[in-house]
């Protein structure tokens, strides 16, 4: 009898989070790239981020090896990543505004600021807490133009 709530409570868990993928697999494969894109830059951003704020012991291999995996993500072509109708008035599950696609020119251009800031970054990285907490200003940054202009708030 003792085992009866735990039991409930971890089988209501069970079912509630096996929800949570078939509402991201119901999204087009495009979405669930771009998201997973920018789901491993918020986690390489994070480790930085972590570190600069002293959250965590600064580490140069670490470093370096986040400041890589924000240059190869910048580097990733996303033209098919960006079908017209994958917009946050279309589909639910998206932040993307449709501004999006009426400013392609733009977005593309924030996307090469955030390779650049990236490159810059990767640059320095591995060189000591000072010069990476310099450099990810400048990534933060372009993530925030973006951000700021064709995403949704939450």
């Amino acid at each position: 009898m003792t085992f009866r709530k735990p039991l409930l409570s971890l089988a209501a868990l069970a079912v509630l989070g096996a929800g949570a993928p078939v509402l991201a697999q119901d999204l087009p494969a495009a979405v669930q790239a771009r998201q997973g894109q920018f789901q491993i830059m918020a986690l390489n951003v994070g480790v930085l981020g972590n570190m600069a704020r002293g959250n965590t012991a600064y580490d140069a291999a670490t470093a370096q090896i986040a400041a890589n995996n924000l240059v190869a993500m910048s580097t990733i072509d996303q033209s098919f990543h960006w079908p017209e109708g994958t917009d946050n008035f279309a589909l639910d599950g998206t932040r993307a505004l449709p501004a999006i696609w009426e400013n392609l020119p733009d977005v593309v251009s924030k996307w090469q600021a955030f390779g650049a800031a990236a490159q810059g970054l990767a640059a320095v990285a591995g060189e000591g807490l000072d010069p990476m907490r310099a450099a990810l200003g400048p990534v933060g940054a372009s993530c925030g133009a973006c951000h700021d202009a064709y995403r949704a708030a939450e």
